[in-house]
Parts: C-alpha cells; sequence; structure tokens
C-alpha cells in the first residue's frame, strides 16, 4: 500500500464518501460490540432475559443462542468488531487526501461486497429459520448496505474497479443518486419482514 498525500483537496464526492465509510464503520461497530456485550451477559446470566428480548418476534436471546450466530466458531459480531475498523480508517485516510495502490481499492471492494453477502445471509436466516429479529443485528445490516452500495459505484466512479472512462462517466453521473439502491435493498429487507411476521407492527406500535 503506497500512501503518497495527493497534491488537491478531495472532491465533494470523495469527501461525501469518506463522511459515509467513517459514520457507517461507527455505527456497524457500536452495534457489533452491543451484539458481543449482550453474548456475555447470555452467558454470565442464562436464564435473565436481555434488554432487547421485546417480544416473540424481536428477541436478541433467540438469535444470539443460534448456530448461525458464531459461524466460525466464534461470535458473528467479533468480526463486525474488527471489521469496521476498515472503513473507518479508509475514510479518514480519504479526508487526509491518502493515496493508494489500485489493489488497495479492489480489496477493500471485495470485503465490503463479502460483508454485504454475509449480513444478508444472515437475514435470510433470521427471517426464515431462526424466526426472530435482533434490533442489534438490524442495525449492523443497516449500515453495511449502504457502505457496500455507495462505495462501489464511487469506486468505479474513480476508475479503481475499471479504467473504461464510459463506465466511469456514467457511475460520476450516478453517484449523487447511488441512495437509491441502499434504500431499495432495505425496503426490500422492511417488506419480506413485515410478510413474514404480519402480527410484528400489531405487537410493536398497537
Amino acid at each position: 500500500m503506497s500512501s503518497q498525500t495527493a497534491s488537491k483537496p478531495a472532491s465533494s464526492q470523495s469527501f461525501i464518501t469518506a463522511i459515509l465509510l467513517i459514520v457507517s464503520g461507527l455505527v456497524g461497530l457500536y452495534g457489533s460490540f452491543k451484539l458481543v456485550v449482550e453474548k456475555y451477559d447470555l452467558l454470565e446470566h442464562p436464564k435473565q432475559g436481555l434488554a432487547c428480548d421485546i417480544n416473540p418476534f424481536v428477541s436478541c436471546s433467540t438469535v444470539i443462542d443460534s448456530w448461525q450466530s458464531h459461524l466460525f466458531g466464534f461470535p458473528n459480531p467479533i468480526i463486525g468488531v474488527a471489521g469496521f475498523m476498515i472503513p473507518i480508517t479508509i475514510g479518514f485516510a480519504l479526508l487526509a487526501r491518502a493515496r493508494f495502490a489500485r489493489w488497495f481499492w479492489v480489496a477493500a471492494n471485495i470485503g465490503f461486497a463479502l460483508a454485504w453477502i454475509f449480513v444478508t445471509f444472515l437475514f435470510t436466516q433470521t427471517v426464515f429459520f431462526i424466526g426472530a429479529l435482533c434490533p442489534w443485528c438490524m442495525l449492523v445490516w443497516s449500515t453495511t448496505i449502504p457502505l457496500f452500495w455507495v462505495f462501489t459505484v464511487w469506486n468505479i466512479a474513480q476508475g479503481n474497479i475499471t479504467k473504461n472512462e464510459r463506465v466511469r462517466r456514467a457511475m460520476r453521473r450516478f453517484l449523487p443518486f447511488a441512495w437509491a439502491i441502499p434504500v431499495a435493498n432495505a425496503l426490500v429487507i422492511v417488506l419480506i419482514i413485515i410478510n413474514h411476521f404480519p402480527l410484528l407492527l400489531t405487537l410493536l406500535f398497537g
């Protein structure tokens, strides 16, 4: 990784992307940390419910106790505690006008893509197999989705993924509207949740 300071200030698009990376990273880090804390609380007090156990459909305990919550032999949120430091670091590097080799940006995009795939998998497991929702998990989902989609559009616009000028110009024009993709992604998740848990809204707001 090369890190020489750029001679010109970051563009407004890069500035906004940097802020997104930092905010998404901090929110995801907080959500992951809370999940780790809840896991240890559950281990210390297995018969005591957690504060986020709201009803049968919204229950951290149910999700945390599932095998899907530790796919690699340890609690999944530990991955988030470490992984969300990456977008935070990249965001501050962009604000500092640092430059990196192309492979670094490609690797970062692959990492964010894997994070998106991972949370999408966990979402399907939570809804269709575990049968309960975890508020802290949903917080992590809500920050990973825009992190991946917006960063990908920005990365293509910067020419870090492809050198095709036509594609780069298209992505630069689309970047101010890139928020539409994560919004659509989130709406799909909300609609699936509402369809799968029809009584959830009644329990929460009834």
